[in-house]
């Protein structure tokens, strides 16, 4: 017998009432952040209940087909293993093949020849490093792969994963070769022209690298940290926002973090020839401590860097891990190449959401599952494992013993990531956050100040700067048009400011998303540790979106609309 399929096109108001619609789409964000902040569950037990609870507003109160929400629920969680757990699992190889060389202990030794100081070396790794990989890989790359190397220059592992999520926030907007930006401004109705909106996000973004450095110092060694380092700090700051600033404005602003990143890097060894820190080596001990003596169980074993047998063969092998992702990554950015990289994605159409269209009328775009083998950074970075696997003389079956044994420790962080994203895909696609969106959208005039709350809002829920623009872009876009002719901006300049708000907010939300913890939390070797790292993490979070929603909304006023192209 033939069952016809069912159409759906979710709508921002179901319940008749814009704040009660919003109100219930909410439940599943404040379980999340419940469960994990304040109940501290283990988070793959906080993303199911999460999810299940997502499932029943869907087909309750957004009156979404069960058959329809369970299908892009399955949909997000398989997209949850492939490609976000596959992009962290080939990285946390790479670098353990490194580890088990020998060679990962001349890199660290390599970074103590910039200072000696573990702070400076601390801003370096996660604030450049981390952007320089952001621009490249993203997908949780960057959080996995300068979480470890923190733990190896002696930083505790909690205090490890705070910094490297602390720090993958201003490259965010810019990550994986402009795709955040360069979806906004499609889905934002602006087509091709990235540079309508790309100056604008590089702009608001850029201001917060002069905030970011201080809080990772203070993060890394308390009021000592800024006190002694801030000089440093603020070098690391000043060039990376105005590079960032530069170039975000030009046809190059898809490579915005990664020249940003190297020509920061460059800035700060000249500076430190000149520039000594003070008080490194009284830090060493207090960078070790545990930040949850409960969870962190093992001391940090501080080792005495020894730098007096290293030649420059030996820096240059140390460093080719990492000069191979940049040399790989760089050639897959390469327009024909990412061309014919894409051509062999395989697309399958996904059972029972043939009648799923999005708020605008256009077919979902979870109607069809992309298994991007060839054009997702996995494949690149597995292929970087084995070449260093290859260069190190480290044989196949040692290697791959090595990838094994992470594929079990990371059981459950597979399990939370798979349900997060499961999670974003049902609320997404149901309207919940639709619902959301309209209802803070509903503040008029103002709305400028808290247009970044919807970028913060999309990331946390998908992980993804690049999701959370997919899904409010065009809401944005179209709020733009209804506030703009009574502004000072007009129509245009309103538009474009308020989807580079949207792209500049998510980057906030990466830090405290569910998959970034739990990225975090497995790279260091503590699944479970989520919610011990979100407490300690949150209130860094809403400050920095405050920032943002101050800039944003002031560049709408004459105060700062003279910063807009």
């Amino acid at each position: 017998m033939f069952i016809p399929l069912e159409g759906f096109q979710p709508i921002a108001d179901p319940l008749g009432t814009q704040w009660l619609s919003a109100l219930v789409a909410l439940i599943p964000i404040a379980c999340m952040l419940i469960t994990l902040g304040a109940l501290r569950w283990k988070a793959h037990v906080a993303g199911a209940v999460s999810w299940a609870l997502a499932f029943l507003v869907a087909i309750l109160a957004f009156k979404m087909p069960v058959l329809m929400a369970l299908s892009t629920s399955v949909h997000g969680f398989l997209y949850g293993l492939f490609p976000i757990v596959w992009i962290l699992l080939m990285a946390i190889w790479m670098y353990q093949v490194t580890v088990i060389s020998g060679r990962f202990e001349d890199l660290r030794n390599t970074f103590f020849l910039i200072s000696d100081d573990p702070r400076v070396l601390g801003l370096l790794i996660a604030f450049c490093f981390g952007g320089l990989l952001e621009a490249l890989a993203g997908f949780g790359a960057p959080v996995a792969i300068t979480a470890v190397m923190l733990v190896a220059i002696g930083f505790s592992k909690i205090r490890a994963a705070l910094i490297a999520l602390l720090a993958n926030t201003v490259p965010v907007a810019f990550g994986a070769v402009g795709l955040p930006v360069i979806q906004a401004a499609k889905e934002g109705n602006f087509g091709d022209n990235v540079l309508a909106i790309s100056p604008i996000t590089g702009q608001i973004t850029a201001m917060l690298c002069l905030v970011v450095p201080f809080l990772l110092l203070a993060v890394m060694d308390g009021k000592q940290g800024v006190k002694q380092c801030w000089p440093v700090g603020l070098v690391v700051g000043i060039t990376f926002g105005v590079v960032k600033w530069i170039v975000s404005a030009t046809p190059l602003y898809n490579l915005t973090e990664l020249i940003a990143a190297v020509v920061t890097v460059g800035v700060a060894i000249v500076f430190t020839r000149f520039w000594k820190a003070q008080g490194g080596a009284e830090a060493i001990p207090r960078i070790g401590e545990p930040v949850d003596a409960e969870l962190e169980t093992e001391p940090v074993e501080v080792q005495t860097p020894d730098t007096s047998n290293l030649t420059g063969g030996r820096i240059f092998m140390a460093l080719v891990p990492y000069i191979m992702v940049i040399v790989v990554f760089s050639l897959a950015a390469l327009p024909a190449v990412k061309a014919a990289m894409k051509r062999l994605d395989v697309n399958v159409p996904w059972p029972a959401l043939e009648g799923l269209v999005d708020f605008a009328g256009k077919p979902a775009k979870h109607i069809t599952y992309t298994f991007g083998w060839a054009s997702t950074p996995g494949i690149l970075l597995a292929l970087v494992a084995l070449l260093t696997a290859l260069v190190y003389r480290v044989s196949l079956a040692d290697a791959f013993k090595e990838l094994w044994v992470n594929v079990k420790k990371m059981k459950f962080a597979m399990l939370t990531i798979g349900s997060v994203v499961a999670l974003a895909y049902v609320m997404g696609d149901s309207g919940q956050t639709l619902a959301l969106g309209t209802f803070i959208a509903g503040v008029g005039v103002l709305y400028p100040f808290f247009a970044p709350v919807l970028g913060w809002i999309g990331t946390y829920v998908t992980g993804s700067d690049t999701s959370a623009n997919i899904l409010f872009s065009g809401l944005q876009s179209n709020i733009g048009t209804e506030i703009g002719e009574a502004s000072a901006l007009g129509v245009e300049k309103m538009r474009a400011l308020l989807v580079g708000s949207n792209a500049a907010g998510g980057v906030v939300g990466k830090m405290i998303s569910p998959q970034s913890l739990a990225i975090a939390a497995s790279a260091i070797g503590l699944a479970g540790s989520e919610s011990a790292i979100l407490r300690r993490i949150i209130a860094w979070s809403f400050i920095l979106l405050f920032l943002l929603c101050l800039i944003s909304g002031l560049m709408s006023t004459p105060v700062l609309s003279w910063l807009l192209p």
